[in-house]
């Protein structure tokens, strides 16, 4: 058949979100220097005007910023620099920190000094006596671990008693048991410790889920429905800040920060929106193919979910143009095309030549020039930032999915 539903989809989808993304958004020499393929040229690729006004670099927080990055969030962001260069030799201290500005969403600005904070404890984490405490150790595991960090799932061997059993005196831990929930999201195969502290610390939840304090439960249902590990931090940034209090002067400063980034961050996404709309409006597709899906800002959620770091605004809006056409390449699968028709749209995708699409009917003419004038956009595009023409790779990239999805 050549109807792919879901897989069509989805298999297509990674394709365009795994190789395009890679093609565009990481050709760079690990030096930092940029690749230079000279025995490429341009030949297959269309000359496009440029679109740099319609898509403006924002380079944040870089030299180039073109946004408000204001002067107060600069002394902002030292200030919280400050504060993790100076932590000190608090581990728990340092691990809220480092936890803190990752769920706020802040992460991005700090990179040096939370590598910095961690590798100090990391060196003293295998011999801490924070394993005697279960926030600490859970918190600690969890962050080092997400990290890239080796730390042997064994430590929470000492949360048992002489018996093998997990200690009582934990299960009143309400935040340690949160913690430990978390960390076990950070399993690997064969670690049934993971998995036992996983499933011990649920239960535990989940009966004291019925408190009546409001306020911790919303926590703890939180927690439960949305670990830190398999969530977006972007997304969960705002609910943190709601429930992250304290009498510290550190904790003031962080979300001072994080409000200021919040706006910021707001307006590049609402700008990308207006510019995500505009293109499909233009493009012209949701009035020739009304059996179409007309989504636009659903097809924008994908690369702010892949891509979240506020640098890569233009990446973003480029990532959802072809991401709208596996859409809407399903829908003709889907809904409307006939088995003849579907036939002709499969060889002219293989073939990719203009004349193998002169027999198709003007709504697939008008879906693959669209395809094709994508394709040929985003390869102008790095040729002019890299020196290198990708369009062979990504019309294999399409047409790898594309011919192995439609014959499954």
């Amino acid at each position: 058949m050549y109807v792919c539903r879901y897989s069509y989809k989805l298999g297509l989808l990674l394709s365009v979100v795994s190789s395009n993304a890679n093609i565009i958004y990481c050709i760079h020499h690990p030096t930092g220097s940029k690749l230079n393929f000279t025995n490429i040229t341009m030949s297959t690729v269309h000359k496009h005007p440029s679109r740099k006004d319609n898509h403006p670099s924002t380079e944040y927080p870089s030299l180039n910023v073109k946004m408000s990055f204001t002067w107060n969030m600069q002394k902002k962001v030292e200030e919280v620099r400050g504060v993790l260069k100076e932590v000190g030799e608090d581990t728990l201290k340092a691990l809220l920190m480092i936890d803190a500005v990752q769920r706020l969403g802040i992460d991005y600005h700090f990179h040096g000094e939370i590598e910095a904070v961690l590798d100090r404890l990391y060196k003293k984490f295998n011999m801490s006596e924070c394993h005697n405490d279960l926030y600490e150790l859970a918190l600690g595991f969890r962050l080092l671990r997400q990290e890239g960090y080796y730390v042997s799932a064994d430590v929470f061997n000492n949360l048992k008693d002489i018996d093998g059993k997990v200690q009582g005196k934990i299960s009143q831990d309400i935040e340690g048991l949160m913690s430990l929930y978390e960390a076990s999201q950070l399993s690997i195969k064969g670690e049934d410790i993971l998995e036992e502290m996983g499933n011990f610390s649920s239960q535990l939840l989940n009966a004291w889920n019925t408190n009546d304090d409001q306020s911790q439960a919303r926590i703890v249902r939180n927690t439960l429905g949305n670990p830190h590990h398999k969530s977006l931090a972007r997304f969960m940034a705002k609910s943190f800040l709601s429930d992250f209090q304290g009498t510290e002067g550190w904790i003031n400063v962080f979300k001072e920060l994080a409000k200021m980034d919040f706006d910021i961050v707001k307006s590049i996404h609402q700008k990308e929106i207006r510019q995500v709309s505009k293109w499909w409006k233009d493009l012209g597709l949701a009035k020739e193919l009304k059996f179409a899906r007309n989504q636009p800002l659903k097809w924008y959620m994908w690369p702010l979910a892949a891509l979240p770091h506020p640098s890569l605004s233009e990446q973003r809006v480029e990532l959802t143009k072809p991401i709208s056409l596996v859409y809407i390449i399903d829908d003709i699968f889907d809904v409307h095309g006939t088995l003849d028709e579907l036939t002709l749209f499969t060889e002219a995708i293989n073939r990719w030549e203009y004349e193998a699409v002169e027999p198709l009917p003007d709504y697939m003419k008008t879906c693959f020039n669209a395809l094709n004038d994508i394709t040929n956009e985003i390869s102008s595009e790095v040729y002019k930032d890299y020196g290198w023409n990708p369009i062979y790779s990504l019309r294999k990239s399409v047409l790898g999915n594309f011919m192995q999805c439609i014959s499954s």
